[in-house]
């Protein structure tokens, strides 16, 4: 089994798993928490949870369901998914995870949705303009890997990469910034006489999980504007998610104080 192949199938693979690990503490351990965050937030982080778990374990979709176009209506199809759907749930639901007076308001989820809708729809119009045809990533035994090709006949233009990537830099990478403000504002203002001493705790590496995973967003993209177009730019933020989840995995479980024996 070949290099193209382990990185095409195990990594996107192993991030989904993860994710929907986590999915799983969630709801373990909602059981018995949801009286601090509320129900309603372990739901929607749960949910987040299992969408990120459905974004990465179907990267292997783009490779394996045909040449051009099948590789470009997947990576459209995910990511109009990441950008329209995931990203703005992350940010609706640490909205609704981290305690305010009246929870989230409307307004500010009906602009998550629409705004994501909308970077969405203009990267996939993006994309149908810049993807020209596939090549063959790899092969092994009979399976044969495909990847869509930015302008199979000239470099692309600077303005379509810098499009490309103002996109993304709104959705995900502005929603999960933005996600993290707040825990950081929630964190700060946090009464520490509280019995839940340990909150602002679980909440730095929440806020660290998020940092993380827009950081790797940027620099992929910074990877792109500076370097190329490479094949490989996502395994940087693949990475980033999987290190992510150990941030936020280790945020779901530790306890919100020292001695919490009913919570067990």
């Amino acid at each position: 089994m070949n290099f193209n192949f382990l990185i095409a199938f195990l990594l996107p693979i192993l991030a989904g798993l993860m994710y929907f690990a986590m999915a799983a503490e969630v709801r373990r351990t909602g059981k018995f928490r949801s009286i601090m965050f509320g129900d309603i937030g372990f739901k929607k982080i749960e949910t987040a949870f299992i969408l990120f778990g459905i974004y990465f374990i179907t990267r292997p979709l783009q490779n394996i369901l045909g040449p051009n176009p099948m590789p470009l209506i997947v990576n459209c199809l995910r990511q109009f998914f990441l950008m329209a759907v995931i990203a703005p749930s992350i940010l609706v639901a640490i909205f609704h995870w981290v305690p305010t007076p009246s929870g989230a308001p409307h307004s500010s989820k009906f602009a998550a949705y629409t705004v994501g809708a909308l970077m969405g729809i203009i990267f996939i119009l993006l994309n149908t303009l810049a993807v020209t045809g596939s090549k063959v990533l790899s092969t092994w035994g009979f399976i044969t890997l495909y990847d869509p090709v930015w302008f199979q006949s000239a470099n692309p233009p600077i303005q379509l990469i810098l499009i490309h990537l103002i996109c993304q830099l709104v959705s995900p990478v502005g929603f999960l910034l933005l996600a993290a403000a707040y825990v950081r504002h929630r964190r700060h203002s946090y009464q520490l006489a509280n019995i839940y001493n340990l909150i602002p705790t679980k909440w730095i590496y929440l806020e660290a999980s998020l940092l993380i995973f827009a950081g790797s967003f940027i620099i992929a993209g910074l990877t792109t504007l500076f370097g190329a177009y490479y094949m490989y730019v996502w395994v940087i933020y693949f990475m980033g998610a999987l290190v992510s989840g150990f941030f936020e995995m280790k945020s779901i479980k530790l306890p919100p104080r020292d001695t919490p024996k009913d919570l067990k």
